[in-house]
C-alpha cells in the first residue's frame, strides 16, 4: 500500500494498518454491514472545518437508515446507539479517551487513529511512547473495544478527514449537575491521582489531556499525558 509506505517514510513512530494482527488487541475491522447511505450522507452534507475538528454525537438524518437499527440489534446486543461524526484537521496526537462500551468509527476518507491501553494509565498518567499509530482506508469500518484508549482521527491529507462515530445513546454529551456533583465528592476523598473519576468529563467519556491540550483543558481534563506533543506527517 503505497500511502502507508508514505506515511511511515517522514514519521519516526511505526504506522500499522488496521488489517494486521497487530490492530487486533484495540479493534477489530467489521465486515457484513453495507455503511453506503451513511458515508453518502457525509460526502454530501458535512463539511471539514478550515481548523480544528467538529464533532456531532448524534444526527437524525443518519440514525433513520436501516443500518442503524442492524447495528443496534447486533453489534450492540440491543442496546441504544447513536450515529454522529467526526470531521477536521487534526494531526497531534495529545489527548486520550475512553468509554465504558465499544465505538464504531466508519472512515470516509482516509486518517489515521492513535489508540493505547486502559491498563497503561497509571495513577491517572499515560505516557505518549506507548501509543500505537494505524491506518484506515477509506471505506473501512471498525469497532474499538472500551478497553482502547483513542481520540480524535488524524488527517493524511491537506484537505483533512471525514470520519462516522456510533457510540451507545448520550455519550460524549453534557454531564448532569447531580454527576458532577457525586464525582466531585469522591475525587475529593481520593485525590486526583488515585480515581478514575477524575478523568470523567462528558456523559461515558474519561479523558486524560497533554498540558499543551488547550482546548481539553480548558474543559477541564486532566493534564496526564506524559511525553512529546507529537504531531503526525503525511
Amino acid at each position: 500500500m503505497e500511502i502507508l509506505k508514505r506515511l511511515n517514510s517522514v514519521n519516526d513512530i511505526p504506522i500499522t494498518s488496521v488489517f494486521s494482527e497487530d490492530f487486533e488487541q484495540y479493534g477489530k475491522v467489521l465486515n457484513g454491514f453495507d455503511f453506503s447511505p451513511l458515508t453518502e450522507y457525509m460526502e454530501n452534507h458535512t463539511d471539514i472545518p478550515e481548523n480544528g475538528n467538529i464533532y456531532v454525537a448524534s444526527i437524525p438524518e443518519m440514525e433513520n437508515f436501516q443500518i442503524f437499527t442492524e447495528l443496534s440489534e447486533t453489534v450492540y446486543g440491543g442496546m441504544e446507539i447513536q450515529i454522529g461524526y467526526c470531521n477536521g484537521r487534526n494531526s497531534t496526537f495529545n489527548g486520550f479517551e475512553y468509554h465504558k462500551g465499544s465505538e464504531i468509527n466508519v472512515a470516509v476518507t482516509d486518517f489515521l487513529l492513535v489508540l493505547g491501553h486502559v491498563w497503561e494509565i497509571e495513577k491517572n498518567h499515560y505516557d505518549n511512547k506507548n501509543a500505537r499509530v494505524f491506518f484506515v482506508p477509506k471505506g473501512c469500518a471498525i469497532e474499538m473495544y472500551q478497553t482502547t484508549l483513542h481520540l480524535s482521527p488524524c488527517k493524511v491529507c491537506d484537505e483533512g478527514f471525514k470520519g462516522i462515530v456510533v457510540l451507545p445513546r448520550g455519550t460524549n454529551t453534557p454531564l448532569s449537575e447531580q454527576a458532577k456533583s457525586e464525582r466531585d465528592k469522591i475525587v475529593a476523598k481520593c485525590g486526583e491521582e488515585n480515581c478514575e473519576e477524575r478523568l470523567l468529563l462528558q456523559k461515558n467519556k474519561w479523558v486524560i489531556a497533554h498540558p499543551e491540550r488547550e482546548p481539553l483543558v480548558k474543559q477541564g481534563a486532566f493534564k496526564g499525558i506524559i511525553g512529546e506533543n507529537k504531531e503526525l506527517k503525511y
